[in-house]
């Protein structure tokens, strides 16, 4: 094994991915990492970061590590949000406003609306949502997500969190919701997302925020360039009865109190058959596949790692600055990791590599959450006022995101 001037750990003669998992487990061992920090050190109890350079296929990485102990009854996780759905901050004020003591970025987002002339991009993350157990958001069709490729298999509803039981875990959120009508039940298709299934009813909340709901009516469930549809309506209620309608999706903030339903084809012409001052009852709940332990936290992203293997499928060849999370010990300890974006970093890690990676650490599961510009990974050291961000931003400064994944020290 050599090593570089710049002090990276590779194997002579290759820049394979087995060369990247031989120079990680180096490095893990104690080699010394050139500038990178190759010991933990301690953030809080329980709450430990430490950096380290590894030989990618492209080029050299360096990747930023935070290690929670859910053991410890004093260190916790939550989502970090700016207060809305549909709203972005930096990390470290996102981490900052709630005294969290180390975090990473979170879901893909709806960043971006080149396809729809004059509707705009509300920011507001793919997958679902929980935070401090209140349920957010439910995950957009799958056909409409921002973000790379998904491996075979995997959907829009897949996220990472910690039960009621403070084990983190990999799992599925799906919506179980129904409006109740004077003509009957609807089922809902949708809860505070910028997508809505073809044909359906979704429910906006205080929580979605101020940014237009037409584009909840745009694309379809496989093509998210697909025209905004041309049969949506609107219905508002408040305490249990209807108070406005609308023809158009409405924009501005939803009052406490308060939801809107906007329907699409066959939705919007159900809503149309509502008349000011009917009862209206909505019932929303995600829905955990396969367990009966409630989340108190979650956020969307796609699996790369189960039970110690990475997933099939993934993308062995394109090179990038990403953020993902591990999971450990049987749950008992989370993985936050980060990848650098200075221009000596910038060419980042395959998903295949990152996957094999959070394998090489100790993690059984992994999960790949926003990664280019997004990826973002902050620490606060003992005692200091404010958050300081470990990793370069791919963008020179940091991206505003719309969740991340926050680690607090009760102590």
């Amino acid at each position: 094994m050599a090593r570089t001037p710049g002090g990276i750990v590779r194997i002579p003669g290759t820049r394979t991915p087995a060369a990247v998992l031989l120079a990680w487990c180096a490095l893990l061992a104690g080699a010394t990492p050139g500038t990178a920090d190759a010991t933990w050190t301690t953030v809080a109890p329980g709450i430990t970061y430490r950096a380290v350079d590894v030989a990618g296929l492209k080029g050299p990485a360096r990747v930023h590590l935070v290690s929670v102990d859910l053991r410890d009854p004093k260190v916790g996780v939550d989502l970090l949000t700016p207060g809305a759905v549909a709203a972005r901050a930096p990390l470290s004020a996102l981490a900052d406003a709630r005294g969290a003591v180390a975090g990473v970025n979170g879901d893909f987002f709806h960043i971006a609306e080149s396809r729809h002339p004059g509707v705009e991009a509300t920011g507001a993350p793919v997958g679902p949502a929980i935070a401090s157990g209140r349920e957010l958001k439910a995950a957009v069709p799958t056909g409409q997500r921002f973000g790379p490729a998904l491996p075979p298999g995997t959907d829009t509803r897949e996220v990472l969190g910690v039960g009621v039981d403070r084990r983190a875990r990999l799992g599925r959120l799906t919506l179980d919701g129904t409006v109740s009508t004077p003509g009957g039940r609807l089922p809902l298709g949708g809860l505070d997302q910028y997508a809505l299934p073809v044909g359906s009813v979704g429910a906006f909340t205080a929580g979605w925020g101020e940014p237009s709901r037409v584009r909840a009516t745009c694309g379809t469930d496989t093509e998210r360039a697909a025209p905004c549809s041309s049969e949506t309506y609107e219905v508002t209620v408040r305490d249990g009865r209807v108070v406005a309608v609308a023809d158009t999706p409405g924009r501005g903030p939803i009052a406490e109190g308060s939801e809107v339903l906007v329907g699409r084809e066959a939705g919007a012409r159900r809503l149309r058959e509502l008349a000011l001052g009917d009862r209206v009852r909505v019932r929303h709940r995600l829905v955990a596949e396969g367990s009966r332990v409630p989340y108190v936290f979650a956020v969307g992203g796609y699996p790369v790692l189960r039970a110690g293997a990475p997933l099939p499928g993934l993308d062995p060849r394109t090179s990038a600055v990403r953020s993902a999370a591990g999971v450990a010990d049987g749950g008992r300890r989370l993985l936050l990791m980060a990848l650098d974006g200075s221009p000596e970093f910038r060419t980042g890690l395959t998903i295949a590599e990152v996957a094999s990676l959070l394998d090489q650490v100790g993690a059984e599961d992994g999960f790949s959450v926003d990664g280019g510009g997004s990826s973002t990974l902050v620490t606060r050291d003992p005692g200091a006022p404010a958050v300081t961000v470990r990793n370069h931003p791919a963008g020179g400064a940091e991206r505003p995101v719309p969740n991340a994944v926050g680690i607090f020290s009760r102590r």
